[in-house]
């Protein structure tokens, strides 16, 4: 039931963010166009309880402009635009509404698989909520065997279809970053609590950094990216990173400026668009690209038989 309703409001957002601006007569016409209905009119007392959760739920403000003839909007719609979880719940949900929705087309709706280790996403976000200390068997991508030990779980991250947990370990006092799909058990001690310590701020520890591969050691620079016209307007619509700036464009290609600590998942994804993006800057950074590209010319000139 909870389920249900939480879909019903984010129905109601994305109808008003579409119109922009529309009356109570029209919200309803389109709420009868939708299954969620079930054939049954919007009561403008319902209405407006949706119009109260909404704004507990997901902070967003839905007004009524009574010049014209009574239109509702979202106030701070600047809300929508953002990256943060709100704007990402709100996404997700919808996407949700719209595939059950349209179940009988689902052999053409085509999905990847759900992010790996969520088995144990709930239990982190509970430990997180509580301040609790976390005890899991870990065995990382890098290592033959698996090691028990406790951690203080600080956050979580989504990237590339994978969730990681950034904490603390209790055994050597060092903030590290596992994958969630590395972990082959997990316990919540509820009776250990640890602090949350204020100078961590989730969002500044990775700032500097493309992806989850962090390398204290390094420092952030200026890097300069030349990319093909036809890979930029992929980077003009799914920035890289969030200092992406383009400072030269031309009809055959733009340069992109970027301030970043490169790390191997940087590496890793200039590597993947292959000729579409050459490093211009830092130097060292085209050198170690040019070396990995030399590398993997030599793997493929091999003269044996295969």
């Amino acid at each position: 039931m909870a389920r249900n309703l939480i879909n019903k409001y984010v129905w109601l957002v994305e109808t008003i963010y579409k119109a922009k601006r529309i009356t109570f007569e029209e919200i309803n016409e389109k709420w009868l166009e939708n299954d969620l209905s079930e054939g049954i009119e919007l009561a403008l007392r319902t209405f407006h309880k949706w119009r109260i959760a909404v704004e507990e739920m997901f902070g967003l403000v839905i007004e009524c402009e009574r010049k014209g003839g009574y239109h509702y909007y979202i106030a701070n719609v600047n809300e929508l635009k953002g990256n943060n979880i709100r704007n990402w719940l709100l996404n997700t949900i919808s996407v949700s509404n719209l595939l059950i929705d349209n179940q009988h087309m689902k052999d053409r709706i085509l999905l990847e698989e759900i992010p790996s280790g969520q088995e144990y996403l709930y239990d982190i976000i509970e430990a997180m909520k509580h301040s609790q200390i976390i005890n899991m068997t870990y065995q990382s991508y890098w290592r033959t065997k698996s090691n028990n030990f406790n951690v203080e779980p600080y956050c979580v991250k989504l990237f590339k279809q994978r969730w990681y947990l950034v904490a603390r370990s209790t055994y050597n006092n060092k903030v590290r970053i596992y994958s969630l799909d590395r972990i082959h058990t997990l316990d919540i001690l509820a009776d250990d609590k640890f602090k949350m310590p204020d100078s961590f701020n989730p969002t500044e520890f990775f700032s500097e950094y493309y992806g989850v591969i962090i390398d204290e050691k390094q420092i952030a620079e200026e890097a300069k990216l030349k990319v093909s016209a036809a890979q930029a307007n992929y980077l003009r619509s799914l920035p890289m990173h969030h200092s992406q700036q383009e400072i030269e464009r031309t009809s055959e290609f733009s340069i992109f400026q970027i301030v970043i600590k490169p790390t191997n998942d940087f590496l890793q994804e200039i590597l993947k668009n292959g000729e579409d993006i050459e490093v211009l800057e830092p130097l060292w950074l085209r050198n170690k690209i040019t070396d990995k590209i030399k590398g993997m010319w030599n793997k493929y000139n091999q003269k044996e038989d295969i």
